[in-house]
């Protein structure tokens, strides 16, 4: 959205796009926090799994 574009918009539908685009932000965020969570949950069992099959 261009400055132009900006400038003919109300307040308030303003605050209402910032508040949408934070919500996302924030969804996003939390999504990118379970990837990144999952990522290293599936790094440490492959480190461990060629350790479990030596013990048996």
């Amino acid at each position: 959205m261009r400055e132009s574009e900006l400038a003919v918009i109300g307040d308030a539908e303003l605050v209402e796009e910032l508040s949408l685009l934070t919500t996302q932000t924030a969804r996003m965020r939390a999504r990118m926090a379970d990837i990144m969570a999952e990522l290293e949950r599936r790094r440490c069992a492959a480190r461990s799994a060629p350790a479990t099959a030596t013990r048996r």
